[in-house]
């Protein structure tokens, strides 16, 4: 009976992490604009820093523009941009945010564009999730949450737990 007891009590804990993984990863609407796909990865301990990701899709006639992102579980957020230039790796804030063009979608990925997280108050744990408030320079602000996938991941942990490992590379 105790092991039954356990097998029902782990495929539950199994249940809630898949739902709570998934739910941040339902797209939410704002305006003329579609946000979808938010994750971000767990960072170690000590860890001062941590990058976010997404997909904004603009179903509107002109161009909006990301021009800020916050966190209550970060002393800092900014939206940057990773480039390697000349064998080098860089990073920087972008000033004015990033366009999103209309009829079109900016995607902030792992060595693109993300969400850069600075003075962390705690780890990002896999399996939480972070909550974020985008601001838009037309349509305004959104919550979203962003869950954390496993450190080093690649791709949100929704896509990465059905056996989904063997895709493209972002």
């Amino acid at each position: 009976m105790k092991t039954l007891y356990s097998l029902a009590a782990a495929a539950a804990l199994s249940l809630t992490l898949a739902f709570s993984a998934q739910a941040g990863s339902e797209p939410v609407k704002l305006g003329d604009l579609t946000i979808g796909t938010p994750w971000t990865r767990a960072t170690p301990g000590q860890a001062k820093a941590g990058g976010g990701f997404l997909k904004v899709t603009n179903h509107g006639s002109e161009a909006d523009r990301l021009v800020s992102a916050s966190s209550p579980r970060a002393g800092m957020t900014e939206i940057h941009e990773m480039a390697v230039k000349d064998g080098i790796m860089t990073m920087r804030e972008m000033e004015g945010g990033l366009e999103v063009p209309a009829g079109e979608t900016l995607e902030l990925k792992p060595g693109g564009y993300h969400v850069m997280f600075m003075k962390l108050k705690a780890p990002f744990v896999e399996g939480e999730t972070v909550p974020v408030t985008l601001t838009f320079e037309k349509a305004g602000s959104v919550d979203i949450t962003m869950p954390v996938s496993k450190a080093g991941s690649k791709m949100p942990a929704h896509m990465d737990m059905h056996g989904h490992g063997h895709m493209k590379k972002q």
